[in-house]
């Protein structure tokens, strides 16, 4: 008999070869069958929570095809009456329990529940509506939640917690009582949540949204006294094009420009001005530090919800932050300044938008650094999927659109600042200008920071210095990393780190796509752009020199171009009671759980003093409170009993001035 050589599976009476693929699900989709899934997603770890993607295996049984890995010689059936009906009664659950105001809902035809349900022909809920709708979460200016509409798939939770290591979302109680929540029940914008908007990227539903400032875009169109400009990310140009029926990674920029501009945008810029600025800067400080050996490894600050992990988990790294702002906040500093003088406007009149592939870009827009006398240097910033809602509305046909080009002097560019949107981007861009800096001319590639690993390191020559570079896309991987070069385990000169696995391209304001594909297409698509530019060094772009020669003195460079960072709490918000005195109130107790005082064994010590005061009877007059400082003081477990601070404290320290408070009541 012959050997067999390839591996195959039937599926649905097609034979279908096993390659790379790692489980049924995978197969299925090479094979022409798209299975109904709300919690599979490649980025993350299988948790097969929702059942709809069940196959029957001969001689086996029903299984999910999402965690069984395909064998050699397997028979599967994707769509059996037993299957159809189950996921059909699956869906019905999901309706009865989920909020059904569909056409207000921002995922209104976007959503996975709708498509699953449109595709299972389910045309009613045979089950009692429930009501209990829980009410939405404003608190986060990057994102939006509303409880009513998760479906509990945990998709959210594990990329939080997998791919970010934050964990801002969990699971909580059980059975029908079971729900995602935060610490505490707490806002999503008061605890540690750094906007990323992952959690939104994978959410199949409306239960985690873009916060949108959709409405208030329009309303400065509409106001005759406002000048509205644009500028425009560059992993938006890549992907906006899917919402219109393109591959990923079509540069679809010109199209954009021309629908802005008939939506009623006055000006039309490119952020990857700003970015030309912001690589020159970066440069700079890079080559001056080196230099002098200070504050090294310098770590990019381009992503505000890396910027946001840094200053809430990693303190003591701030003076290694680079101090130079973001492109999109050079962009609007730079705009409000210049564009002001030109069109003999007041500041409040010129409001600029941005368009990103980022939600943490809109909590970035709202930081007090990044405004002047009260009034913003960006004013709104909606995301490529707002941007494609807003041309849906318009009723503008994408398609048939002619293509438009940038105003100038804001919308002329380098190849440097356009492959900011990739991974690798950034430290490629500076590479290139240290490079042509230090060796006049020369023309480098710097490739081996390009692909979708989560780090990357190297060693580049540059004009006869060695120079060591990490690139990291997504926090978990950064929190790797750091513990590594702050254990001593590693050296680098430049770190660049973007919170979105892949960079921008993969932003949480981007189309969701299910073609693990998609992201690295959309990344292709910025090299390809960044090949038909006539620079790609940024200190070349000619309009960037006549704005440093003529408008940017030293002051004025740092002024607008620089900022400074901030120990963050964890959680920004007023002490909260973790038990009420039920009468007269004898005693106070206050525990800090800010992260110093965690490791520090604070939860251990609050469990030890709740059961010393059950057990002395003193829970009805005892009022226990909990902060969240988030300072890395090393005092902890820091306990106050009335006011009178204990650092370092043990229970007995504790147990022996509560007594001692005690017999001063009772005198």
């Amino acid at each position: 008999m012959k050997n067999r050589t390839v591996k195959t599976v039937t599926i649905d009476r097609a034979v279908v070869p096993i390659e790379d693929e790692r489980n049924l699900l995978e197969l299925c989709r090479k094979a022409g069958v798209e299975l109904p899934t709300f919690c599979y997603h490649s980025e993350i770890s299988v948790y097969g929570a929702c059942r709809m993607c069940m196959v029957e295996v001969e001689g086996r049984g029903i299984m999910p095809a999402c965690s069984t890995k395909a064998e050699d010689g397997m028979i599967v059936r994707t769509n059996t009456k037993e299957i159809r009906d189950m996921r059909k009664m699956i869906i019905e659950l999901m309706l009865a329990s989920h909020d059904q105001s569909c056409t207000t809902c921002p995922k209104s035809g976007d959503c996975h529940l709708q498509k699953i349900a449109r595709q299972l022909g389910v045309t009613k809920v045979r089950f009692k509506q429930m009501n209990d709708m829980k009410p939405l979460d404003f608190s986060s200016p990057a994102i939006l939640r509303d409880p009513a509409k998760c479906i509990l798939c945990g998709d959210c939770v594990r990329v939080c917690e997998e791919i970010q290591s934050i964990g801002a979302l969990n699971f909580a109680n059980r059975g029908a009582k079971a729900q995602v929540g935060t610490c505490f029940n707490k806002g999503i914008g008061d605890i540690e949540c750094v906007g990323c908007g992952q959690c939104a990227k994978v959410c199949p539903v409306g239960a985690i949204t873009p916060k949108s400032q959709i409405g208030e875009v329009w309303s400065a169109i509409y106001d005759s006294n406002k000048t509205v400009v644009a500028q425009i990310a560059p992993a938006v140009r890549v992907a906006i094009g899917e919402y219109f029926g393109k591959d990923p990674g079509s540069l679809a920029i010109g199209r954009v420009i021309t629908a802005l501009r008939r939506m009623g945008f006055d000006h039309v810029y490119d952020t990857c001005f700003g970015a030309d600025f912001t690589v020159v800067e970066e440069g700079r400080e890079f080559l001056s530090r080196k230099e002098k050996g200070e504050d090294l490894p310098l770590f990019t600050s381009c992503c505000p919800a890396w910027v946001k992990f840094a200053e809430q988990y990693y303190p003591d790294f701030l003076p290694n932050l680079s101090s130079c702002r973001s492109p999109q906040q050079m962009f609007g500093a730079l705009c409000k300044e210049q564009l002001t003088k030109q069109l003999g406007k007041d500041r409040k009149d010129l409001v600029v938008v941005s368009i990103m592939p980022c939600t943490a870009k809109k909590f970035e827009a709202s930081r007090d650094k990044f405004k002047v006398d009260g009034n913003p240097d960006v004013d709104y910033v909606i995301t490529t999927q707002e941007l494609a809602l807003m041309i849906k509305e318009s009723g503008i046909d994408f398609a048939m659109l002619d293509l438009g080009s940038f105003d100038m002097p804001f919308g002329f560019s380098t190849g440097g600042a356009v492959i900011f949107g990739s991974s690798g981007g950034v430290s490629e861009a500076v590479l290139r200008f240290a490079a042509d800096t230090m060796e006049k001319g020369s023309s480098h590639d710097f490739r081996q920071f390009r692909g979708e690993d989560g780090i990357k390191t190297s060693e580049v020559n540059v004009g006869g210095k060695t120079l060591r570079l990490a690139v990291v896309s997504g926090l978990a991987n950064a929190r790797k990393l750091i513990d590594h070069i702050r254990a001593g385990e590693a050296q680098y000169d430049l770190v660049e780190v973007m919170a979105c696995r892949s960079g921008c391209v993969n932003g949480g304001g981007q189309p969701i796509a299910n073609n693990r594909f998609a992201v690295p297409e959309r990344a292709k698509g910025l090299y390809d752009n960044d090949k038909m530019l006539q620079f790609h060094v940024s200190s070349q772009n000619p309009y960037l020199q006549k704005i440093y020669a003529q408008n940017l003195d030293e002051h004025k460079t740092h002024q607008l171009l620089h900022t400074e960072y901030e120990n963050r709490k964890r959680i920004d918000q007023d002490d909260f009671v973790l038990s009420e005195a039920k009468v007269d109130k004898i005693l106070t107790l206050e525990i800090c759980f800010g992260t110093s005082c965690f490791l520090r064994g604070a939860q251990s010590l609050y469990k030890d003093l709740m059961e010393y005061i059950r057990n002395n009877g003193l829970e009805k007059a005892t009022e226990f409170k909990a902060n969240f400082c988030g300072k890395q003081c090393k005092k902890g477990p820091v306990l106050r009993v009335n006011g009178k601070s204990i650092e370092h404290c043990t229970f007995e320290r504790a147990k022996e001035l509560i007594e001692s408070v005690i017999v001063e009541a009772a005198v």
